[in-house]
């Protein structure tokens, strides 16, 4: 075969499509997971969709394989006794099972150039969380299955977000005590 520039740009473009696309699949993409998440000093067992028998330990969260529609999930206290055996909707590619039922806010942060984001979280409503108001209307979330976020409880924020002309936003879902200590190191008013 001869020497041929249109084939060896062809190959060479190629191999770069190759290269930067195997550096966003392990490096850069966000991926896309399940928890069970367990921020109580308490222990439970659970079976998700009649599988086996998984354990959960206090403050623990655990990556659980899901499918898209109907799940049931049974969960027992750490003597093996059913608490509650119950059935949730899986529509997005990532969620938050809250085994115990306990609070979390799932809060929306604000990016782009010249943001104020004290002025835009005053802008907004507020929440209040055991006799305090909170700016930015931090929505509250106590049921057994969300799916309404972008980070999940094991996830920081992006420190910044490139390519931003005006203002977006991004959620994240948080422990009522995270997101306790959250707001009081990220605010200031």
């Amino acid at each position: 075969m001869k020497n041929n520039p249109s084939l060896r740009g062809l190959l060479v473009a190629a191999g770069v499509f190759i290269f930067a696309f195997a550096i966003y699949n392990f490096f850069l993409a966000k991926k896309n997971y399940y928890l069970v998440d367990n921020p109580t000093p308490n222990t439970f067992y659970y079976k998700i969709n009649n599988g086996s028998e998984s354990v959960i330990s206090a403050g623990q969260f655990v990556n659980v394989d899901l499918k898209k529609g109907k799940n049931s999930i049974k969960v027992f206290d750490q003597n093996k006794k059913l608490l509650y055996d119950s059935a949730f909707e899986v529509k997005k590619i990532r969620g938050l099972i809250n085994i115990a039922h306990n609070d979390y806010y799932i809060n929306r942060q604000y990016y782009g150039y010249n943001l104020k984001k004290d002025s835009l979280l005053l802008a907004l409503d507020k929440t209040k969380i055991d006799g305090k108001m909170y700016f930015g209307a931090p929505k509250h979330f106590n049921k057994l299955y969300t799916e309404d976020f972008y980070y999940n409880v094991d996830e920081d924020y992006d420190k910044v977000i490139k390519n931003i002309d005006n203002v977006e936003s991004r959620s994240k879902i948080f422990r009522k005590q995270d997101y306790l200590n959250y707001y009081k190191e990220y605010y200031t008013f």
